[in-house]
C-alpha cells in the first residue's frame, strides 16, 4: 500500500508544479476518457450478437421484436426501433425505415464531437500554463535578476509541465477518437445497407 500512496503523492506534487491549469487539465482528461470508454462500449455492443439479415426481415414482416437476451447488435436495434415507430399504414413504412436508419446512424456519431472538443482544449490549456509560467519567470527576474536560478526554475517548470500535460492529454485522445470515428463510419455503412435490405421486404 505504501507504493500507492507514494505514487499519489508524486502525482499531486507533479500537478502542483504545473500551476493553476493542471486542475482543469485533469478534469478535461477525466471527462474525455469517460466519453471515450462509453463510446467504445457502445460500438462494441453494436458489433456483437448481430442477427442474420434474413431473420431481421422475417421479424419485420411478423411484427416480432428481437429477443434482447440473444441479439443486441445494430441489426436488432434497427428492427426494434422500426417496430416502435411503425404505424398501421403500410404506405409510410419505407419512410419510417428511413427515419429509423437515420436515427441509428446518428447515434453512431454521438459523443465524438465532444471528445474532439475536449482533446483540442487540452493543448490550449497547456499553452495557457506556458504563458502563466513565463510570466512567473519574468516576475522572478524582475525581483531577483538572472542570478537567482532557484527563483526562475519555478516558472520554467510550470511552463514546461503544463505544456507537456496538455500534449499528453490531447495526443492519445485525438488518436483514439479517430479510431472510434472510423469504427462508427463502418457501422453507419452497415446500418444504411441493412435499411436498404429491409425496405425490399416491407
Amino acid at each position: 500500500m505504501n507504493w500507492i500512496w507514494e505514487n499519489i503523492f508524486r502525482i499531486l506534487e507533479y500537478m502542483g508544479q504545473g500551476g493553476l491549469v493542471m486542475g482543469p487539465l485533469a478534469l478535461v482528461s477525466v471527462f474525455m476518457w469517460v466519453l471515450i470508454i462509453k463510446k467504445a462500449l457502445f460500438l462494441r455492443q453494436m458489433r456483437r450478437r448481430n442477427m442474420p439479415r434474413d431473420m431481421a426481415a422475417q421479424m419485420v414482416r411478423d411484427q416480432q421484436y428481437p429477443d434482447p437476451a440473444k441479439y443486441r447488435g445494430a441489426t436488432a436495434l434497427v428492427v426494434t426501433e422500426f417496430l416502435k415507430r411503425r404505424e398501421t399504414n403500410p404506405g409510410v413504412d419505407r419512410s419510417t425505415m428511413d427515419e429509423t436508419v437515420m436515427a441509428v446512424a446518428s447515434s453512431c456519431d454521438r459523443r465524438l464531437a465532444a471528445i474532439t472538443v475536449l482533446a483540442s482544449v487540452a493543448p490550449l490549456l497547456g499553452l495557457l500554463g506556458t504563458v502563466l509560467g513565463m510570466i512567473s519567470t519574468f516576475d522572478a527576474i524582475s525581483l531577483h535578476g538572472t542570478g537567482n536560478a532557484r527563483a526562475m526554475a519555478g516558472g520554467i517548470s510550470e511552463a514546461l509541465i503544463s505544456t507537456q500535460t496538455g500534449l499528453l492529454v490531447a495526443i492519445p485522445g485525438l488518436t483514439v477518437k479517430n479510431f472510434l470515428a472510423s469504427q462508427a463510419q463502418n457501422l453507419k455503412h452497415r446500418v444504411s445497407s441493412l435499411g436498404i435490405f429491409l425496405q425490399r421486404h416491407l
